[in-house]
């Protein structure tokens, strides 16, 4: 009995110890709440909540709501997102419900390089980057714009003030003398083409600047290597605008803008001109002189009007975060007759599926662009006119514009003199459109078993096409029985009707390994190895010559009636960064590019860098210092190449179609267009370019105050330069070859500062300034001092600028003149014997100043009082030289061309040249066009939610082109060239704009 009972007690007793550790090993709490945004309660899904000290862990759904089962013994739940603060919040008896906000500093800490992402802090080459805080407001048109005087060592000259017609862009100095001198632009991990498309004025103007979000500019070859053969003028990286977690977000942006003409050419006006026909004119040409009083100027260019408007919506759909944008933009040119229409879409998909380890970033953009290209002649034509006559005759004939006779001749219309200009506007119809698609898929995974290994892949697809066509009716001036058969030299007819079309097509697909591990806590390795493959078809069409009534004027021949340049380019590539206890980092890269625009035996290049930096203010002396709160500094070395701007089968004996004139007569009337063989060189090879950079980046009181200093020296070898060929070798004139050595050095230095931070007043400015030496050290195939190549002839003339041994590149290549004493004058004809040989010829040439700025600087002040903002930026440009061909155009006082008259310039009343001897070579021509210009002013006012709404409104005004100071005597001393030939002048623009949010 007592066994019985013995035994029956410690089954029960085992049975309740049992049941305890089974109860408390089962006890478990379900903890529930929802995770919302701190700026609008927006819920935030995707966000991960775990268990501290556990592995538990769940993401939240797409209303941001969560459940996850805790053990009884959790006290604590993690929530963490890489783009908002990580949170630990105790668990309780109710619901958890947390408010997350935006990790700031990891988000503008973290900055896209070659091939990925890297901190600022850990940045070993020369690399800034701009976002949209920092843009340029406005009349954008085209993304260049956006970043215009915002970095030191790139400079964004306008070409002109044609709508969309983008700028010129030059990252420390062109590197290239024949071959491009344009950086390589990268668009959501895409490479863009630089070639032109038919239809728009610049295939920048197909990309709507509203969807951009940063811009990363590669400067130094550290940092631009791992692009090989297209870096040698830079790299920009342009990142747009992403999904967001969270409700649908709606942003509409419209805005309303005047342009209007900022400055007039400096011509004689009505009573100088009539006073100057009448002291030189004879009586014939005193005769030609008419009663109307025109501003022809004023005639031919219009007050702008623009609009542009943007809506955009953002947000996620469960776990698929999206950016749908679409936008449209009405542009007139102050140029009468010309305009831009753009319809751009945008669309974004960027989900992170699989608990974070694959990512994937869908980017389609689409836009349709209608152009309208206003006759640019009508620009030196408002010059040159005859400003004592009307616009209109009063006459049916040739349009009713008042045109100058001459019975003598066939057409009626007096040889070579000026059109009127309003006619060339008017009559001129120059109609284009394009399109383009460019589309990329990233995928990035993370390999789940093996977490530090990461797999990329990036493919891409851009496609343009552009086609349009010129009309010129049968009544116009300019082309009045303009039309001569070059068959058998008869009149076809009058106008004109010509078309144009052409299709690029750039395919790309990347992949990649990357490494990522850490070691010790201290050390930190990480490993990129991977390949690409880049193909670029570019399709011209040719098309017949008409006449206005469709007389065939010029024919191509059928069987050739589009060309098909293709070029391709294979690569490898890897780069190694290592960095030990966030102190001393190191980064090198090696690229191996092959490229079918070269022979078999220099078809490969390879493009190899290094990079050191040691961040001194992570040592223990200044770690805890409350002045110095970053200090780094930067050496780096790098080579880059050069393939674009060149021919792509020029290394092969090949045949090109002549022109028009090239024709061989086979019967009666039946004339065949004739291949030529073109000039070829086999041994042509990569254009390299090598660079030294050495830098201290630094921050001053808690990053108030940042900024960099630079130092950096490029040297090209094997320049891709133009040669000329012999005569009797039958090939066509020119061809490419490697045959020069060009430097730039230079030093660069900006500063960044948060000068007043309250409450309720913040003002942020930064300066850059860049000093530039661009010097020519080689120019043909040997080494002789003094070699150089004339290049850039001028309205018929001979060339005004050289590629010279010591020189600048594009020097100006002209004659010393000499002044009068007395008047300080120039005397005409007469220059200074350089070589003293008693001759003045053209071995008294010489190089005189150049296009490109020794120095450019920026300024920005960005100003806020609670809801009110005020920003601008100015730009400056010193020892840049401009040949001013306006002047020489009209310098002659001699102007009376037999039975024509022609307005001159100005300027005309102090030469007094008379037409004597190369008087358009003459230095006087070679004016300073160092100018400070304000690029922009913009105010803008928050008025906040409307009432209790959601509705967030804005408003903003400004000016656009606000002034200029310069002692430069033309328009516009900003030039992308130097050659100031009447140019479209860029206007000033007035701008008002509304934002709504919601």
């Amino acid at each position: 009995m007592k066994k019985c009972f013995k035994v029956l007690s410690e089954t029960i007793v085992l049975t309740i110890v049992f049941s305890i550790f089974s109860v408390a090993a089962m006890a478990q709490n379900v903890v529930s709440g929802k995770v919302t945004e701190s700026k609008n309660a927006a819920p935030l899904p995707g966000i991960t909540v775990t268990v501290k000290g556990t592995k538990t862990s769940v993401q939240t759904a797409s209303d941001g709501t969560f459940k996850i089962t805790v053990p009884a013994t959790a006290t604590t739940l993690v929530f963490s997102s890489a783009s908002f603060t990580t949170q630990e919040v105790a668990i309780g008896s109710g619901a958890v419900n947390v408010s997350m906000a935006e990790n700031v500093q990891q988000l503008t800490d973290v900055v896209v390089v070659g091939y990925g992402t890297a901190r600022k802090r850990d940045l070993t080459g020369s690399v800034v980057t701009v976002g949209t805080k920092d843009f340029n407001k406005g009349v954008i048109t085209t993304p260049d714009q956006l970043i215009a005087g915002k970095v030191s060592g790139v400079s964004v000259t306008p070409n002109d003030g044609a709508p969309g017609s983008g700028s010129t862009i030059r990252i420390r100095g062109g590197a290239s003398l024949n071959a491009s001198n344009d950086p390589l632009i990268i668009l959501d991990g895409m490479p863009l083409s630089n070639s032109a498309v038919a239809g728009v004025a610049n295939p920048l103007a197909l990309i709507n600047p509203n969807d951009i979000a940063t811009f990363t500019i590669l400067k130094d070859a550290s940092a631009t290597a791992i692009y090989g053969s297209r870096a040698s003028n830079g790299v920009i990286l342009i990142t747009t605008k992403k999904g967001q977690t969270g409700k649908p977000k709606f942003t509409f942006t419209t805005q309303l803008s005047a342009g209007k003409l900022m400055k007039e050419f400096d011509v004689l006006s009505t009573d100088e001109f009539r006073t100057l026909v009448n002291t030189y004119g004879n009586a014939d040409q005193v005769a030609l002189l008419g009663n109307a009083n025109t501003n022809w100027q004023k005639e031919i260019y219009q007050t702008a009007i623009t609009t542009d408007n943007n809506l955009s919506i953002a947000g996620s759909l469960k776990r698929l975060p999206y950016r749908l944008s679409l936008g449209y933009l009405n542009q007139n040119g102050i140029l009468k007759t010309g305009n831009l229409q753009r319809i751009s879409t945008g669309l974004n998909l960027s989900p992170v599926l699989l608990k974070g380890n694959l990512k994937i970033d869908l980017n389609v953009r689409g836009s349709f662009t209608k152009s309208r290209f206003a006759n640019t002649d009508a620009v030196g034509g408002a010059n040159q006119f005859d400003p004592t006559q009307p616009v209109y005759s009063g006459s049916p004939r040739f349009g009713g514009y008042w045109e100058r006779l001459d019975a003598a001749t066939n057409t009626g219309l007096t040889a070579l003199s000026p059109k009127n200009p309003v006619g060339l506007l008017m009559q001129k119809d120059d109609q284009g459109k394009a399109n383009r698609l460019i589309a990329n898929l990233g995928i990035d995974y993370k390999l789940r078993f093996f977490p530090d290994l990461r797999v990329v892949i990036n493919g891409g697809y851009d496609y343009s096409n552009g086609y349009g066509g010129v009309n010129i009716n049968d009544s116009a001036a300019s082309n009045y029985m303009a039309s001569i058969s070059v068959y058998d030299n008869t009149r076809r007819g009058s106008g004109l009707r010509t078309q144009y079309k052409s299709k690029i097509t750039n395919s790309y697909l990347n992949g990649y390994l990357n490494y990522s591990k850490t070691f010790n806590a201290k050390n930190r390795i990480e490993v990129m190895a991977g390949a690409e493959y880049q193909d670029y078809l570019t399709t011209t069409y040719n098309f017949d010559e008409k006449s206005f009534s469709d007389t065939i004027t010029t024919k191509f021949n059928t069987q050739f009636l589009f060309d098909k340049p293709q070029y391709r380019i294979l690569s490898y590539l890897g780069r190694l960064n290592y960095s030990f206890n966030n102190t001393i980092l190191f980064t090198a890269s090696i690229r191996r590019d092959g490229s079918s625009k070269f022979g078999s035996l220099n078809r490969w290049g390879t493009y190899p860098s290094a990079a050191l930096a040691w961040r001194i203010s992570e040592i223990p002396a200044f770690r805890n210092s409350k002045t110095i709160s970053n200090l780094k500094l930067r050496l780096g070395y790098g080579v880059t190449g050069q393939q674009d701007g060149i021919g792509n089968y020029d290394y092969v004996s090949y045949y090109f179609l002549g022109d028009t004139r090239a024709q061989y007569q086979l019967g009666n009337n039946n004339f065949t267009q004739m291949f030529r063989p073109g000039g070829y060189n086999p041994d042509r090879k990569w254009e390299q370019t090598a660079t030294y950079n050495a830098a201290v980046d630094y921050g001053l009181f808690n990053n108030r105050i940042s900024g960099s200093l630079e130092f950096y020296f490029k040297k090209t070898t094997d320049l891709l330069n133009l040669v000329t060929l012999p005569a009797m070798t039958n090939f066509s004139a020119t061809t490419i070859a490697n045959i020069g050595s060009m430097e730039n050095k230079g030093v660069e230095f900006n500063i960044n500062a948060q000068a007043v931070v309250t409450k309720n007043f913040n003002w942020d400015i930064a300066f850059n300034v860049t000093y530039n030496q661009n010097k020519i050290t080689k120019v043909s195939f040997g080494d002789n001092p003094n070699d150089f190549t004339q290049i850039a002839g001028i309205g018929g003339n001979g060339g005004v600028q050289v590629q010279a041994v010591g020189e600048s590149r594009s020097s100006f290549y002209v004659f010393k003149q000499i002044y009068d004493q007395a008047t300080g004058l120039p005397i005409e004809n007469l220059y200074e014997d350089l070589n003293r040989d008693g001759i003045i010829n053209t071995s008294d040439l010489m190089a005189f100043k150049a296009p490109d700025p020794k120095v450019f600087l920026g300024f920005s002040s960005n100003l806020s009082y609670k809801k009110l903002s005020l920003a601008f930026t100015l730009r400056a440009n010193i020892g840049n030289y401009n040949y001013n061909n306006v002047a020489t155009n009209g310098a002659i006082s001699k102007f009376l061309f037999g039975s024509y008259l022609s307005n001159q310039t100005a300027d005309v009343q102090n030469t007094n040249f008379q037409g004597v001897g190369n008087f358009y070579q003459s230095d006087y021509y070679v004016q300073n066009a160092s100018f400070l210009r304000m690029d922009n002013m913009n105010i803008g006012y928050n008025v906040g939610n409307l009432g209790n709404s959601n509705v967030n409104l804005r408003f903003n005004a400004g000016i656009q082109n606000v002034f200029i100071v310069t002692k430069y005597k033309g328009i516009d001393p900003e030039l992308s060239n130097g050659i100031d030939n009447n140019q479209y002048p860029r206007p000033r623009t007035f701008v008002f704009g509304v934002g709504l949010d919601f």
